[in-house]
């Protein structure tokens, strides 16, 4: 598989039993400072750029207008849980706007959060789009299409909401999108380099450094996103746990289809990685070895540990494995 490496394996100790692939890339404000697999190479990033996505709400003025706060603006970077905390956040948000549940434009979707699942199941009612990891981010559209004076169909690739993300993922990214894909949640997914990706997250990392309207928006969603862990994801999820433990030096962002995004402010560092084969588990092993690698994550964390080294067992619970990433990756 040309342009790709090792990224990480899963053992059954004392076999390697499994090996994901894939291509990674740390970037400072001048470029790349160090690659695995091919840089150059297009993906979609699903849903690690949502922060990218969130720009135009932010530094058109439309957060101000609404009076949104920082949980609305890490609500917009989410992939939620579908928690009560999550749900009930984006309700009253859109309630504010004078819209609700129906105008949203994700789709259902079962709630990952188990409470908030098994209350569904006991009511024997079916999940809504507020329970869609996605809800928050199209809250903050239609924030935005309210602004602009735009009509209710923000989900198309022509409408306003969406020509405006797309100007804004090819202007950190630094090249035009070649094309895009239609996400899991309805909205245009803009393709883009890995390079162009990890260097749009050096963008967000040094945004403090500047004092233009775009990088004041950007600072505002990184400050958002590591002061709300728990709304970006939800408990026991990777990103909340490593800004958790990052303790507000990393903003982290998964995707859909193995790719992760991350944000270092104090190192003005970017990362972007994907997957070949999609795997989630192998993404959040390789992310979280880079953020060790660069001083951003401590391996003693809990948290860092349990996916550092990720233990993989059996049906009585004994460890019989573990997922690792590439040595190259620790280096």
């Amino acid at each position: 598989m040309d342009g790709w490496t090792l990224m990480a394996e899963a053992t059954r100790d004392p076999f390697v039993e499994s090996r994901h692939l894939g291509a990674a890339v740390i970037a400072g404000p001048e470029g790349v400072r160090h690659a695995w697999g091919d840089p150059e190479r297009v993906i979609l990033p699903r849903s690690a750029v949502k922060m990218i996505q969130a720009l135009p709400l932010v530094a058109s003025g439309a957060a101000d207008a609404a009076g949104l706060g920082p949980e609305h603006l890490a609500l917009a970077c989410a992939s939620h849980q579908g928690a009560e905390m999550h749900t009930r956040r984006v309700a009253d948000w859109l309630a504010a706007l004078g819209l609700s549940e129906a105008d949203l434009r994700c789709g259902p979707q079962w709630p990952a959060d188990r409470a908030a699942r098994d209350a569904l199941i006991r009511a024997e009612a079916a999940p809504s789009q507020l329970h869609n990891n996605c809800s928050g981010k199209h809250a903050g559209m239609l924030t935005l299409a309210r602004h602009l004076g735009a009509g209710p169909e923000y989900h198309l690739p022509d409408h306003p909401v969406q020509v405006a993300c797309r100007e804004a993922f090819e202007a950190v990214t630094g090249a035009p999108s070649p094309g895009y894909g239609i996400d899991g949640c309805a909205l245009p997914n803009f393709a883009g380099r890995l390079d162009g990706i990890a260097q749009a997250m050096a963008w967000f990392a040094t945004a403090q450094t500047r004092d233009d309207a775009e990088s004041r928006a950007a600072a505002r969603l990184v400050a958002a996103m590591t002061a709300h862990p728990e709304l970006v994801a939800g408990e026991g999820r990777a990103c909340t746990d490593l800004m958790r433990a990052g303790g507000g030096r990393v903003a982290v962002k998964t995707g859909a289809e193995g790719v992760f995004t991350a944000i270092l402010p104090e190192a003005g560092l970017g990362v972007a990685l994907k997957i070949a084969d999609g795997a989630t588990r192998a993404a959040d092993c390789a992310v979280t070895a880079l953020l060790v690698r660069l001083g951003a994550l401590s391996a003693e964390d809990p948290a860092v540990a349990a996916r550092l080294e990720a233990p993989i067992r059996n049906r009585r619970g004994d460890t019989v494995g573990h997922i690792r990433p590439a040595p190259e990756l620790r280096a």
